[in-house]
């Protein structure tokens, strides 16, 4: 049996205790200070008061005031606090890991330097917990995988990454069950910017809803799937883009962690309902200040970080300006309040389409 310690006991990270607890092996879900009140809902009823399922009742649940006892002797620790908060997990990791432990992250996103360089969460995390890095091992989970649908064994498709083989091909007999269904790779950056950056399209497959309820369209017998598909076409497209230049396999874009994770986050979501907002007309700026106030954003966070991003490296001539045209569009429409006037001939290589002349015309 292998010890899991798990710090964050959000719906992911809560939800991954299944497979893990179905294989036979000890879970220890961790709340953040944040946390308070899901741990108090697991240990009076076990119920996560988020995903409205029971855990499993050998997953024991510990507050943050007892991380340091759930992570000592643990042979995995997972991450599974969300974006805004991988500073604060940087800080405590730094203090609470010990040598031969195996982190496993699950948080997505990216961080930009001054200059505009981009660096992957994993990588973060290494550089604030210090000398502590080089002395474990470091993993992450990606692809479409939805956390209510893990809590209640739906059949989901994903891959770990990382860059020690040995640790991946532990961690996925760990969690492998016959509907969590593991792949593996070593594209640790390819796998996490393609993760990262899905979260920044999914805003997009939002408009064409708010667009056809401005208009009073939504029951239309044709509605806005042509609109909807090229954005997203854009998007793969650009994914690709991202994960080249931040040192990846642009390959990786084409299955589980890029194109796959894309379609599932589109479905639906906090990003998407921004997106329906603003396809309505409202400005993002009302979107986040009143529509919205207080949900976190954190597809719309990654789009801020991204293209202030793309602006730097632009100014350092790393990045041609017509580079990434669909992310620096929605930039526009979260940082300015641009109105919906999608760029559509800086698309696709900036191919412009081509009219049809017909034979009188000639």
């Amino acid at each position: 049996m292998t010890t899991i310690a798990v710090l964050g006991a959000g719906v992911m990270a809560s939800a991954l205790t299944n497979p893990a607890r179905d294989n036979g092996h000890e879970v220890r879900l961790i709340g953040t200070h944040l946390d308070d009140h899901i741990i108090d809902s697991i240990k009076a009823t076990r119920v996560h008061p988020v995903l409205k399922v029971a855990l499993d009742e050998n997953v024991q649940p510990y507050y943050f005031t007892e991380a340091a006892q759930a992570v000592a002797g643990a042979d995995v620790v997972m991450v599974g606090v969300n974006s805004f908060g991988i500073d604060w997990a940087g800080e405590q990791l730094a203090r609470l890991l010990e040598p031969g432990q195996k982190v496993l992250v699950i948080t997505k996103g990216l961080q930009a330097d001054a200059d505009g360089t981009l660096r992957i969460l994993p990588h973060v995390l290494q550089r604030a917990v210090g000398p502590i890095a080089d002395r474990v091992t470091w993993s992450a989970i990606v692809g479409p995988c939805i956390a209510g649908e893990l809590a209640v064994r739906r059949p989901s498709c994903v891959v770990f990454a990382g860059e020690d083989r040995a640790s991946l091909d532990f961690l996925a007999e760990l969690y492998g069950t016959d509907y969590y269904h593991v792949w593996t790779s070593t594209d640790f950056v390819g796998h996490e910017v393609g993760a990262a950056t899905k979260n920044v399209f999914a805003f997009a497959q939002g408009f064409a809803h708010g667009i056809l309820t401005a208009k009073g369209e939504l029951d239309a017998p044709y509605v806005m799937f042509n609109f909807s598909a090229a954005l997203f076409a854009e998007g793969s497209r650009e994914i690709h883009q991202f994960i080249e230049l931040i040192g990846g396999d642009p390959k990786t874009a084409d299955g589980l962690g890029g194109v796959g994770d894309m379609f599932v986050t589109s479905m639906g979501g906090r990003n998407v309902k921004a997106g329906q907002y603003v396809g309505a007309g409202i400005p993002f700026s009302e979107v986040r200040g009143v529509h919205m106030k207080g949900i976190t954003l954190e597809g719309v966070a990654a789009i801020g970080v991204v293209g202030e991003a793309l602006e730097r490296l632009t100014e350092r001539g790393v990045i041609e300006p017509s580079d990434f045209p669909l992310v620096r569009f929605l930039y526009d429409v979260v940082a300015h309040d641009a109105p919906i006037d999608v760029p559509w001939t800086r698309f696709f290589g900036g191919l412009q389409p081509r009219r049809l002349v017909s034979a009188g015309q000639r």
